[in-house]
This record gives C-alpha cells, structure tokens and sequence, in this order.
C-alpha cells in the first residue's frame, strides 16, 4: 500500500488536512509519494517545504519528488533565473500566472507593489525590470541576492536533492509525465517535469501505471494508462490524496476512500 500526494502549490494547510486524511487511513508511518510542485501561487510555499523537510529528517518513509516549479524556485534562488525555456508565452517566474513573487513573499520578501516588466525590449520575453520591497526597487539580481539570504540552506538542498521519479511495483510515479517509447534511463528530465500533450495524449499501455501531476484538473482522473492527481489546489481546489494497492486507487476524503476508476 503506498499513497501519493498531487501538487501542493503553497498551500500548506491543505497539506496539513491530506496528511491527516492518511494517517486516518494507513497511520502515521505510511508511505508517500508527494508529486511536486510544492512552491508558487499558494501563500506558504515556506511552510510546505517546512513540513516536508522536517518529515524527510524525522525519518518519515515519504518520497518528494521534483516539479517544474520547484526546479524554478532553485533556479531563480541558486543562479538568479527567472526563466524556463520550457514556457513558450517566455513568461518570467514572477509573473501572477506563474507565482514566484508569492513564494518569495512567504520568505519576507513580498513585492510592495506590483513588480515592473520588460517585455518588447527583450524579444518579447517577459523580463523582471524592478520589483518593490519595503527598502526600495530591486532588480532581478539583487532580489537574487536577497532571495540567497532569505531561503534556508536546508530549503535549497531539499530543493536540489529531489529525484525526478520513483517506481514501486507496477506503478511510475513522476511529476508531468513520460516521454512515451523510451525507456526511464532515456527519459529527458525537461519532459519529465513540463511535459504535456506528448504524454497526456498517448493512450498506449507505458507497462507501468503513470501517477502523475502538473496538468491542472477539476478533479483527479483515471484514464486507464494513467491517473492525473493534480485537482489544482494551485487554483484554490482542495488538495488531492490517494492510495494504491497495487494498480487499484481510491480518493481519500473526509468521509473514507472513494474509488478512482478508468473513465469510459
């Protein structure tokens, strides 16, 4: 029996309320896979990687894999940047949609005002031009510096030590997904943490079940090849939790376990 978590975005009370609903379910030593994508848009990315690091440390049998939006956070924190060439709008890590000005705020470091971009001047890429804190506009570097002081050293190595996927059984546990037809060794860690209509679109059999998360859904989905769990708590939906017994899944809820069966 293993349970997975979906993506958490910064909302750490709703993490609080799914680790409750498991340890009601499998008690508190159980097994968990958390999909990524523990940081941005929510209000307390600081307190979800508070939780999971200390959970790693107390010796919690608990998997953390790496989403696209952790690997953002490290970068911007690490090497001061703020895009992914994955995102072809060329949007900066800071902007709304995305969600790093609020993680940063959750470290102390929230924008006075509504941060500045440059986008015309540089090739149509979205580019931080200044951004307000309490003692005065920033540039991209220099919030850089002060993100180096804010962020914990133990957050940062949290952040870099996440491995990409997990296997356990006949399940394949990975933040976005796979690049079909090759195998794990093959696999390119951009597809693994951004991939969407490549995978999302593919119905053939991967061999194992594919949990995953990153594509944003009303509600957590089985499509028989493989289970969506992001319920897009990043979009103000409840966090999504479910278990696994081998390949059979079920929701866990504030009522029990509901099954999740392929969709027709």
């Amino acid at each position: 029996m293993i349970y997975a978590v979906g993506d958490i975005h910064g909302h750490a009370d709703e993490l609080d309320r799914v680790l409750a609903l498991i340890a009601a379910d499998g008690g508190q030593d159980a097994r968990i896979v958390f999909l990524g994508d523990y940081t941005d848009r929510g209000p307390d990315s600081r307190g979800v990687l508070d939780r999971l690091a200390e959970g790693l440390d107390a010796g919690r049998d608990w998997i953390c894999l790496m989403g696209n939006h952790d690997r953002m956070f490290l970068r911007f924190v690490t090497e001061g940047v703020e895009h992914d060439r994955n995102i072809r709008s060329g949007l900066s890590w800071f902007n709304p949609r995305l969600g790093g000005s609020r993680t940063l705020s959750s470290y102390g470091l929230g924008p006075a005002r509504t941060p500045g971009f440059l986008i015309p001047a540089n090739g149509g890429r979205e580019t931080l031009a200044s951004y307000g804190i309490a003692s005065g506009d920033l540039t991209a570097q220099e919030l850089a510096h002060h993100a180096r002081d804010a962020v914990p050293q133990r957050h940062v190595h949290f952040l870099a030590d996440l491995p990409l996927w997990h296997s356990e059984g006949d399940l394949l546990f990975v933040h976005a997904g796979i690049r079909p037809g090759l195998a794990m060794a093959d696999q390119h860690e951009d597809d693994l943490l951004w991939i969407r209509d490549d995978f999302l679109h593919d119905d053939r059999d991967h061999g194992a079940l594919i949990v995953h998360g990153h594509t944003a859904l009303e509600r957590p989905t089985h499509f028989r090849n493989r289970i969506d769990l992001d319920g897009g708590a990043g979009y103000g939906r409840p966090l999504s939790a479910a278990v696994f017994e081998g390949r059979d899944c079920w929701l866990l809820t504030d009522g029990g376990r509901v099954p999740l069966t392929p969709q027709e």
